[in-house]
């Protein structure tokens, strides 16, 4: 991590559990910012936030509407969905890096949040392995297994996920336990 503490960007559009959550993090994160609904949001993150945790049901914009436009300006943070929505294979084609199920404990909130940041170190291939090996994490999660087996895209995510670790693994000596500190994050 980088000898400046990072910026995290908690978005719901119920105070209560922004606040909760921000309170949680400041014990850990210096620069904690709030905002309560994706107009709030939209108007908070740039460049200086490393880490967004994105309500994905909220009235104004959706979690998903926020991200799509964080993406088109071009920001580089990482983003965690963090919502009480069960995931469905929608979720294969949205451009977020983590997806936790409410309600979130702290541990697994801290573990998302330090994972991310570690992976802002690795190159891209990595990144994209994580977000795949998180999706299918939800999927499998949520989802009974003969449904994910006649489903071309979480197939076609896990033929990805295949094809990029095959290709980290021969340049990442200890890939497997990075690999498996990111599993063990408890996202349901």
């Amino acid at each position: 991590m980088p000898d400046q503490s990072p910026t995290v960007l908690v978005v719901d559009d119920e105070q209560q559990v922004a606040d909760a959550y921000a309170l949680r993090l400041q014990m850990e994160y210096d620069d904690v910012r709030k905002a309560y609904g994706g107009e709030e949001a939209l108007a908070s993150v740039d460049e200086a936030v490393d880490v967004v945790l994105l309500d994905r049901r909220m009235p104004d914009y959706s979690g998903g509407e926020v991200l799509e436009q964080m993406r088109e300006r071009g920001l580089d943070c990482s983003v965690i969905m963090v919502t009480a929505v069960d995931p469905d294979f929608d979720i294969v084609d949205m451009p977020f890096d983590d997806y936790l199920c409410k309600p979130v404990e702290k541990e697994a909130l801290f573990d998302a949040i330090e994972q991310q940041l570690t992976e802002r170190e690795y190159d891209d291939d990595m990144q994209e392995y994580f977000s795949i090996v998180s999706k299918i994490g939800v999927l499998e999660a949520q989802k009974p297994s003969y449904e994910l087996e006649d489903n071309e895209e979480y197939l076609e995510l896990k033929r990805r996920a295949d094809e990029l670790r095959d290709d980290l693994d021969q340049t990442v000596q200890d890939f497997d336990d990075v690999e498996s500190a990111f599993t063990t994050i408890d996202r349901n």
